[in-house]
This record gives structure tokens, sequence and C-alpha cells, in this order.
């Protein structure tokens, strides 16, 4: 798949793409104000599920990244919308962080969430989980990330307790961030644009490029955050451009 032409619109991912952690990506500020200034619609997308969409919003501001509420889609926001359109009352599986943002456990529920609970994952909680989707309970998680980076180094994400539940269970999860492709339908919607007016820029190649590919989108892998030099020698992903990092992709489109 190569670059469109004449994009309209830009998906970007947070985590590994503007920042790591506290850590600006150098250029990463001064790229975003310039594809502004140059008339991009710009949407930012993540598969983090361990923080409330306020505080990331009000962390991306403070480390200076003008990332506007409305242009944020979120993984835990595309499985509450999952979860509401077909009427389910889960248990929940999340970190603390997004426990008020999600809400309680159903006191009878009819579906099993899983998001990120990092230090908070324990064998209770995933054999209960077990033990749901064994009654026959749909399995949805929010995404099934294998890492993401973070300033000391990459660190196990989610998708290793999605797998073990699948196993366990014989049960494939439905996923509601990346890479699936309602969620890369949603932020082409925020943006009000075609497939093939927009450009999706990540760093992982699985479920950034992978998934925005999938959706008919071109993508963008940057050698920063979670990337490694084996991305670029995937026999069954190619993306339409590699760059070093976010600014000098957006230096090369303006």
């Amino acid at each position: 798949m190569s670059l469109p032409a004449n994009p309209r619109a830009l998906l970007i991912d947070l985590a590994g793409v503007l920042h790591v952690g506290d850590q600006l990506i150098p250029g990463s500020i001064e790229a975003l104000a310039r594809l502004r200034a140059a008339g991009f619609r710009l949407v930012f997308l993540t598969n983090t599920t361990r923080t409330p969409r306020h505080t990331l919003v009000a962390k991306m501001q403070a480390l200076g990244l003008d990332v506007r509420d409305q242009e944020l889609l979120t993984a835990p926001g595309a499985t509450m919308n999952l979860v509401r359109s077909r009427g389910l009352h889960p248990h929940w599986i999340v970190h603390p962080d997004l426990r008020d943002e999600v809400g309680p456990d159903a006191a009878e529920p009819d579906a099993v969430v899983l998001g990120d609970a990092g230090h908070c994952f324990d064998y209770a909680q995933l054999n209960t989980a077990f033990r749901l989707i064994m009654r026959g309970l749909p399995f949805i998680a929010m995404a099934r990330n294998r890492h993401f980076k973070e300033e000391d180094g990459l660190s196990l994400d989610m998708g290793a307790f999605v797998a073990g539940l699948e196993y366990s269970t014989g049960v494939q999860a439905e996923i509601a961030g990346k890479p699936a492709a309602p969620f890369f339908q949603a932020a082409l919607d925020t943006a009000g644009v075609h497939a093939d007016e927009a450009i999706m820029i990540g760093d992982d190649l699985r479920d950034d490029i992978g998934g925005a590919q999938a959706a008919g989108i071109a993508g963008v892998l940057v050698r920063t955050g979670k990337y490694s030099a084996a991305d670029e020698h995937n026999p069954d992903i190619r993306p339409a451009a590699i760059e070093d990092d976010f600014a000098r992709f957006a230096a090369r489109l303006l």
C-alpha cells in the first residue's frame, strides 16, 4: 500500500510516537503545530487502558502536546461504546485508575471485559474471568498489545493475559481497540474522511500498521517506542513508509 497523494487526515498513536512515559520524543510538539497549521485533520488513537481519558488528555497537554479531547479515541472508550450498544452488563477486570470510567461490576454479569490491570492482575481475578467465560459469557478485550515502551525499557502488555484466557477457555476474545476495524472506522468518522485520504502513524507494526492497512488506511511506522529492526523485514506487514520519528515524517509530508 502506498501513501495517498493528497492526505487530509492523520491518525496518530500517542505512546511511542509522541512520547515515552513522561518524556517527549524530540520534535513532537513542533511537528504537531506545523501539521495543524497546514490544515491536516488530526485524530489520536491509543490502546492505553490503564489511564482514564481525562487524565490522559491532561497529561498530553502538560507535556506540551496539543492533543484535544474531541480528537482522542481510546480503547476503553471504544469498549464502553460496544458494551452500551449491545446492552451488556459486564464483569470488568481493569486497572483501579480506570474503575470510575467503566463503573462497577454487574451483580449478574452477562459479559467479561478485560483491560490492562497492570500490577493488579492476579490469579483470583483471572480465574473468575475464566469461570464466567466457561459459563458462556462473551469475552471482550480492550486490546491485545504484546508490549509497550516505558522509560526504563519494554514492559509486558495485556495481550499475554488475553491469550492466556483464550487458551484456557477455547474462546477467542473480541477486541475493541486497535487493530479492530471498527476502531479505525471511528477514527475516520471523527476526521470526516475516507480511508484513502488518511495516514496512520504508529510504532506497533501489528496493531497500528497492520490494523490500519487492513482497514484500507496507509500506515507509517516510526523507529521509536516499541519499534524493532525486525519490523522492517516482516513478510506479512509492509508499511507504506518507515521514518526515524514523527517529526521527520511530518517534515517529509510538509
